[in-house]
Formats: C-alpha cells, structure tokens, sequence
C-alpha cells in the first residue's frame, strides 16, 4: 500500500509541475503581449484559457482520489494539501495571465497618450517568481521559496511607483483617464499574479517544515 500511495503521489507532482509549466508558458506570453502591445498573442492566451482550468480540475479530482483511497497522514497528508492549494494558485495565475491580456486587448485599440511606464522589471520579477516558487517545489528547497517571499516585496514596490505615475498622468490627462486606468491595471494584475507565486513559495515551506508562513510569519 506504501509503495503504490508513493506512486500515486509522484504521478501526481508530475501532473502539478505540468500545469505550473502550461501556467508558465502562458506568464511569458502574457509579458511579451505587454511588451509588444501583442493583440493576436493577447487573444491567444484567452482562448486557450480553457486548457489550464480543466488541468486544474483533473488535478484536484487527482487529489481527491488519493486522500479517499489512501488516507495519508503526516507528511504525505501535507503534500496532498499543499498540492491542492499549490492547484488552485496556478488556476489563478493563469487567470491574471487572462487579466493581462484583455487589458492589452482594450489599449491596443485606443488611441495612445503621451505616457509610458516600463513593465518589463515588473512582469520580469512575477515571472521569476512563478519558476522559482515551481522549483522550490521540485527540489523542496527552502531557500528558493523564502527568495520568492523577498521578491514579492520588490514587485509591490513597483505597483506602487505605477500606481503614483499613472494617477499624476491622470490628473494631467483626465479626459484618458479609461486608456490609464487599463494601464493601471496592468500592474494590479501583475502584482496579483506575483501574489499567487507567493502563496505557492509559502505552501512549499508548509510542506517542508509543516509550518504555516501565511500572513508575514516568517
């Protein structure tokens, strides 16, 4: 029974990394579309929406199946939980990617103003965080995910130094004021998706050390 549960349980790590890399293709495209201004990229990663919400789905159900059949305890029991939840922050992640793309859909077609805020650093960081948090999973390194945690502050800087920019161009320009509010917007969905990177980071040291670091405790 041991040896089969262990089987099950790699399978089943296996099929989260496989999301966290579909999850990951989607980031990167979803910072290139920024990048690019990218319509048709921007409506490719909406359209293909639908692969990592039934990915998602047969994963839980994956995780479902082992706690009913299994019933796992200690530190395979964490990794059934942390694997849930690690689930459902890819989900959304995949979700910002979505946000992103949509907001670059709306720009594009709108006449630009005479304003410009660099993402790059921003989308860059957020997609650093997503891989890292993956590979601490991968080799249940806790330096990797408390790096992660360290990044999120960075990347909240940044939303916020956007948040200021944006607002003064608003005052300067408000009759554009729903051309910046979608580039504000942006930068909320980017910060939104390192956010979710850090849940991840955070559910890897849960299973680590069976210590939950949510809400600053670390």
């Amino acid at each position: 029974m041991a040896v089969h549960l262990q089987r099950e349980l790699e399978k089943l790590k296996k099929r989260i990394l496989s999301l966290g890399a579909l999850v990951e293709e989607r980031v990167h495209q979803a910072t290139r579309a920024i990048e690019n201004r990218d319509i048709d990229l921007a409506h490719q990663i909406i359209q293909s929406d639908h692969e990592v919400d039934e990915m998602e789905v047969e994963v839980e159900e994956e995780c479902l199946k082992v706690l009913a059949l299994h019933q796992p305890v200690a530190i395979d029991l964490r990794f059934i939980v942390a694997a849930i939840k690690i689930n459902n922050e890819l989900e959304r992640i995949g979700d910002q990617a979505v946000n992103v793309a949509q907001r670059i859909i709306t720009i594009a077609k709108r006449e630009p103003v005479d304003f410009h805020f660099d993402y790059s650093s921003m989308a860059e960081k957020a997609e650093a965080m997503l891989r890292k948090s993956l590979d601490a999973l991968v080799t249940l390194d806790l330096d990797i995910a408390f790096n992660v945690l360290t990044l999120d502050d960075d990347v909240d800087e940044i939303q916020s130094q956007a948040y200021d920019k944006i607002r003064n161009a608003i005052s300067r320009r408000p009759e554009r004021v729903g051309y910046l509010i979608n580039l504000l917007l942006i930068s909320r969905h980017l910060e939104r998706l390192a956010d979710h990177s850090t849940n991840i980071a955070e559910e890897v040291i849960y299973l680590i050390e069976g210590e939950i670091v949510r809400h600053g405790k670390y």
